[in-house]
């Protein structure tokens, strides 16, 4: 069961939009996309206010990005305690290309990578692609 979580725990005012994707999120246990909110909302806010709700999601630190093998983009609420100034996700993500779904493996950590110098890192991402148990 995903845990509850509250915009005020987060020092958000409350509007319909961000309760309504926050418990979106709470509720699926795949990343989602921005189409995959829209849908999900049944199209009741605009492109727009849909987006401005990820970003102010992404800054307090309640989901974070997944860059997808298509060159798109999903969001993934986030287990660890996530602040707006600091975001931990040194976890690895599995889709499936079967169904599609995209999953955080929060127990399968990324490798620590050596950078050469004069290189720093800022973001990492590991997507992994195959199928998932519900396929099999």
């Amino acid at each position: 069961m995903a845990k509850i979580l509250s915009l005020k725990a987060f020092n958000l005012r409350h509007t319909e939009c961000r309760e309504e994707i926050l418990n979106t999120f709470s509720e699926r246990s795949a990343a989602l996309s921005h189409g995959d909110l829209e849908m999900a909302v049944d199209d009741k806010y605009d492109r727009v206010t849909i987006y401005r709700t990820l970003k102010t999601f992404l800054e307090k630190g309640i989901i974070h990005k997944i860059l997808d093998a298509d060159g798109g983009t999903k969001y993934a609420l986030c287990k660890t305690e996530c602040t707006s100034e600091t975001h931990q996700h040194d976890h690895v993500h599995f889709k499936c290309k079967l169904c599609g779904d995209t999953t955080c493996l929060e127990s399968t950590n990324i490798p620590t990578i050596s950078l050469p110098s004069g290189y720093k890192r800022e973001d990492i991402n590991l997507l992994i692609e195959g199928s998932c148990p519900n396929c099999k």
